[in-house]
């Protein structure tokens, strides 16, 4: 009787001992997949945007991503057929481009109201972005990274603002100080970053 008491102590220890075992692993693997759909979520969450760039006869030359980064909007630019050279790249104030001259799309963004180029002082736009290299066979592929802005409705740099944006790029290189585009020349290429409210 005694030796049966004592089996039945150490079964019951034995299973006390695996039960608690169990139970982290449980948590662990509940824990990995909590934090596997929370990475899920803040990646679908992600505010992406697609902009189809036309040229001054309205024909479809490239595409631009803008996305939002830890620290700003990250511009990644795919094209062909545009001219070759360095070109001035810029955000404009409202999101209607219309050719041939897209002067429909305003100037800078600038909600700072400061002074356009990375070389002034007073400056920059909020809309300035680095110049924009094209090789010579007319294509193009680039990144750039604008910390002055964002993509969230609202806030006061958002470019998704109530009169819209643009991307603009100009002719000529931006000298990064004249005003009021850094001496950049004309409009050859544009797209609706997003057409405002209606």
């Amino acid at each position: 009787m005694k030796t049966y008491g004592k089996l039945l102590a150490s079964c019951s220890i034995i299973i006390v001992l695996m039960a608690c075992q169990s139970e982290p692993k449980m948590e662990v693997e509940e824990t990995d997949e909590v934090m596997e759909e929370a990475i899920e979520t803040r990646a679908e969450a992600k505010e992406s945007i697609k902009v189809s760039l036309i040229n001054n006869e309205g024909v479809d030359i490239g595409m631009a991503t803008l996305e939002e980064g830890e620290r700003g909007v990250e511009i990644a630019i795919e094209g062909h057929h545009f001219p070759s050279g360095v070109h001035g790249f810029h955000i404009h104030e409202k999101g209607l481009c219309e050719a041939p001259s897209f002067e429909t799309a305003g100037g800078h963004f600038n909600p700072d109201n400061k002074q356009h180029g990375f070389d002034n002082p007073e400056g920059p736009h909020a809309g300035d972005i680095e110049n924009l290299e094209v090789s010579e066979d007319g294509a193009v592929e680039a990144s750039f990274k604008n910390d002055r802005v964002t993509l969230e409705k609202g806030e006061e740099h958002s470019l998704l603002s109530k009169e819209g944006t643009s991307l603009m790029i100009h002719e000529d290189p931006d000298d990064y100080i004249s005003q009021p585009a850094g001496d950049s020349g004309a409009r050859i290429a544009c797209g609706v970053i997003y057409s405002g409210e209606k």
